[in-house]
């Protein structure tokens, strides 16, 4: 099945958050010393967030993989490729003197914390092993397990009439003049590819109008407090497939079979990845919703920037934690290279590296660390000599040096102005709110 999607891709990156494109290790710290890194992970190669059973198993004839955990959970292969993940941050963090061989640390020297769902804490625990391999350390965890900790929980803290107005319009926005029926178009051409490849039309479930029509129906958006943005219609059902879909190619060695026997191309894959990302885009990265649903982990991150003796930190979330959190700071646009996701790629690590120069001062590089696709389906080592993909991060606004760094004096603003930004929306919408 060959399918011409130029078009389609064009438009998931002009929907695209803030990223340059960037596939290859950049050697910042030529002149500086590093001195400390925080981490924000998204969670491993995982089961599908719903099983067989239920929607996957209805809406297509074919068997799906045969998954190697419960549904949501991290899976075998997605241990082992944090462990190699591990094993590369600790190469890297040795070779530039950051730890010593076999480091044991002592007090609060690192922190792992994690969301309380098991991807999370098994991607934490597994990258560790892989950092750490001679010292067990804890693993954070503030919630009961299974459940949302609010730090990672992407809800909304405040909701208002006035409010819901605008960020719905902010999304609309993303579609153009003709808002969300605009983001409708865009995706109907890798809508149309998902369903062939699964033979949807075939399931009796879809004959019978269950889900209803993927091609014409009408998407919602609602918001509601104390809960995640939310969505009903095609773009929604069409997601958790085409998320099925993916985690079954990174599993499955055979493409075609990985496929349900059709041939497609990378171009094909890199759409139906792309129904996932915009659906997380709209869900996540307007403005008004960013520096709402990420306020607390904006708070936690500017913490761990700022703890004194703190030599590595590793906070583990979701790709909408990474997505809301890059646009909460104002990054620039980006499109990562050599992944299916080139916004949030599974088990991405953004990572913040501070720097020292000769004088004292400080200095950030921030970019996100990921496994190419071929790196994940081929569990391949990982070492300096054959290193993960690394995309760099810039933001709007802030100037970079000569070497590509940001001063820590920038980018700390820059995080407190997200984090302000929480109040402003409070005051202004519950005033308009008032006002009305």
């Amino acid at each position: 099945m060959k399918r011409k999607i130029t078009a389609f891709l064009t438009a998931v990156l002009m929907l695209a958050l803030p990223l340059l494109a960037g596939a290859e290790q950049t050697e910042f710290h030529k002149g500086y010393t590093l001195d400390k890194v925080v981490v924000l992970s998204r969670h491993g190669v995982r089961s599908p967030l719903t099983d067989g059973g239920s929607l996957l198993g209805d809406i297509t004839p074919h068997t799906w993989f045969s998954w190697t955990s419960g549904s949501s959970e991290l899976s075998m292969k997605g241990a082992t490729l944090e462990i190699l993940m591990g094993q590369y941050f600790r190469q890297w963090l040795e070779s530039e003197g950051l730890i010593p061989r076999n480091w044991r640390p002592e007090g609060d020297a690192v922190r792992f914390y994690a969301n309380a769902k098991q991807r999370t804490q098994a991607t934490a625990r597994n990258f560790s092993a892989g950092m750490l391999p001679v010292c067990v350390v804890p693993i954070e965890m503030n919630a009961p397990f299974d459940t949302m900790d609010e730090v990672f929980s992407s809800k909304l803290r405040f909701v208002s009439d006035a409010y819901t107005e605008a960020a719905l319009d902010e999304i609309a926005a993303m579609g153009g003049e003709k808002g969300m029926a605009g983001i409708s178009e865009k995706l109907r051409d890798a809508i149309a590819l998902v369903m062939d490849v699964t033979d949807m039309k075939e399931s009796e479930a879809y004959q019978s109008g269950k889900y209803g029509d993927l091609l014409n129906d009408e998407t919602v958006m609602s918001l509601t407090f104390d809960e995640e943005p939310a969505m009903s219609g095609p773009i929604k059902i069409a997601t958790s497939v085409a998320d099925a879909l993916k985690f079954q190619y990174y599993e499955e060695a055979d493409e075609q079979k990985a496929a349900f026997g059709h041939e497609l191309t990378r171009e094909d894959w890199l759409a139906i990845c792309g129904i996932v990302e915009t659906y997380e885009k709209m869900l996540f990265t307007a403005p008004l919703i960013s520096v709402n649903v990420e306020h607390p982990l904006l708070m936690e991150l500017k913490s761990e920037l700022e703890k004194d003796g703190r030599v590595f930190s590793f906070l583990c979330g979701h790709d909408a934690n990474i997505a809301g959190v890059l646009a909460a700071l104002n990054a620039e646009e980006y499109a990562l290279q050599n992944t299916l996701e080139p916004g949030t790629p599974i088990g991405g690590k953004l990572t913040f590296e501070r720097y020292l120069d000769a004088e004292g001062k400080a200095w950030y590089a921030v970019s996100i660390i990921y496994q190419s696709t071929e790196q994940l389906r081929d569990r391949e080592f990982l070492s300096l000599e054959n290193p993960p993909m690394k995309g760099e991060i810039r933001f709007e606004g802030i100037e970079p040096n000569a070497d590509g760094l940001i001063s820590e004096e920038d980018l700390l603003n820059r995080f407190q102005e997200a984090i302000d930004a929480f109040d402003t929306l409070v005051e202004d919408y519950a005033d308009a709110e008032k006002a009305a």
